[in-house]
């Protein structure tokens, strides 16, 4: 399945979504950039809060991989697609590495988040959580989301995606309450494939975008 845009993958996951979440407490959540622009329409649809979590994914040099992900608190997920091996081989051979990138991705965080901060503990609690992706690979994003939302008590905990891999798929099942994902691939060529148009805002601009949108709720 290919989509004209990801306003267009956003309305037909909307359309899914609103029968069953019209009129509970949601929060749609999104994991980039592009995510946004997707969670734009589930949100508009359900009259729900828009915001994202920061996320840096850092990459196991050369190998195209991500090795896990730094969210906005500071903390670090492993990509849950390697096994506990994988890991430790890993860490032995790139330790000082993966420490200074952990370092210089929550800096970058840091310098985004400015003073307000897109997303709190008290702005999800008690909501149905619907994590939105543009696309999901290894899922490695999607592993540090919920490793965020896990001191948080949530109702449910959705997940939604206009394309994603088998392997994130098979996570999903165990991770989220509940899948909203239109197609499935088995040789995923990157998510920018499957969209005819693929102009994102800056992060900077979409982070301005979404902490108006919260100052518009308060």
């Amino acid at each position: 399945m290919y989509f004209e845009s990801r306003e267009q993958a956003g309305q037909i996951l909307a359309a899914e979504l609103l029968a069953k979440y019209r009129y509970d407490d949601c929060v749609v959540v999104a994991l980039n950039d592009g995510a946004v622009l997707v969670g734009e329409q589930i949100a508009k649809a359900l009259h729900c809060l828009l915001t994202m979590l920061l996320v840096e994914e850092i990459q196991v040099p050369g190998e195209g991989v991500s090795f896990g992900g730094v969210s906005q608190n500071g903390g670090f997920t492993y990509n849950g697609m390697f096994s506990a091996g994988e890991v430790e081989e890993y860490t032995s051979e790139y330790h000082g590495y993966l420490e200074q990138e952990r370092q210089q991705a929550f800096q970058r965080i840091n310098r985004l988040l400015g003073d307000g901060g897109l997303i709190n503990n008290d702005m999800l609690r008690d909501h149905v959580v619907i994590l939105v992706a543009d696309g999901l690979d290894t899922g490695a994003s999607l592993d540090v989301a919920v490793e965020f939302l896990k001191p948080i008590r949530i109702k449910r905990l959705v997940v939604a995606t206009p394309v994603s891999t088998v392997q994130a798929v098979d996570k999903l099942h165990v991770l989220a309450d509940e899948l909203h994902v239109l197609d499935v691939k088995e040789n995923f060529m990157g998510t920018d494939h499957y969209y005819n148009q693929n102009t994102i805002p800056s992060h900077e601009e979409t982070i301005a975008k979404i902490n108006q949108i919260v100052l518009n709720w308060h």
